[in-house]
């Protein structure tokens, strides 16, 4: 089982149809002493924008460790599992309140879990950029 990289701007029609399934995913993010912080959620992928968005209340851990790393994002992961399939996409997060930003992200998740969230004032999103997308049986 052959492990591959792919550049998240343009990955192959595979690796696309694989981030475009209903699955669970997780969110790996660092902690303020620098230890991982993991967690599922729902993930989108857009490779045009070479962006990946996360929903989230803006209480939550993970958006508070995103916030803890200031201007320079955080390092984060994301990563979804279909058996022996796999894929990770891997950036720099950061945490957005623009109502049409969040709106985009509501709008995508959406998309790809077939539920639209209920209504979340406290909603905020975590966009990351990409730099590096890798998988395994995704081409």
């Amino acid at each position: 089982m052959a492990t591959h990289s792919v550049d998240p701007g343009s990955p192959g029609p595979e690796y696309l149809a694989f981030w475009r399934e209903r699955h669970l995913c997780t969110l790996t993010t660092p902690r303020p002493d620098g230890s991982p912080h993991m967690v599922p959620v729902g993930v989108t992928y857009d490779p045009e924008a070479r962006l990946a968005r996360v929903i989230a209340s803006k209480s939550s851990r993970k958006v508070q460790n995103v916030l803890a790393a200031g201007a320079e994002g955080a390092r984060v992961a994301v990563c979804q599992v279909d058996g022996r399939r796999w894929a990770t996409l891997e950036g720099r997060a950061f945490v957005h309140t623009e109502p049409e930003r969040v709106a985009e992200a509501v709008r995508r998740y959406a998309e790809r879990y077939e539920r639209t969230p209920g209504p979340n004032p406290e909603r905020v999103v975590i966009e990351i950029e990409l730099t590096r997308a890798m998988g395994s049986r995704t081409r």
